[in-house]
């Protein structure tokens, strides 16, 4: 990889870091409101939730971001976290924070989905 393509990257993941910093620091939605209408509760209830996610969702993102950036101090961004290959310049174009390339992350997706590929036989049987 180029340098000039390094310094893309760092800049992108830069400007992504700070778009994330900033979207968390917004926790009006997490207040706690009341009603004496259930419908306005449950409603209260949903919009929280939604805030909720989406403040763990931008907060799990800006941890990627933070590892890409330091992946790109220590000389190993590009590189799969996982088979070592180097990651597609295609998918770092598009997800800039990738740690694995495609092949790796299809195999760690489709575990993350199957867990219970790992219970244990015997606790199967038992049952």
């Amino acid at each position: 990889m180029t340098k000039i393509e390094l310094n893309g990257f760092r800049k992108a993941l830069e400007n992504r870091e700070a778009e994330l910093g900033n979207g968390n620091k917004n926790r009006e939605a997490l207040a706690i409101e009341t009603s004496s209408d259930e419908l306005d509760r449950t409603q209260f209830a949903s919009e929280r939730d939604y805030a909720m996610s989406n403040l763990e969702r931008n907060s799990n993102r800006l941890r990627e971001v933070q590892a890409a950036l330091r992946r790109i101090d220590n000389g190993s961004f590009g590189v799969c976290d996982s088979c070592e290959e180097d990651i597609n310049l295609k998918r770092l174009t598009a997800i800039p924070w990738a740690s694995f390339c495609i092949v790796c992350q299809e195999a760690a997706d489709l575990e993350q989905k199957a867990p219970w590929n790992e219970l244990d036989t015997s606790l199967v049987m038992a049952a």
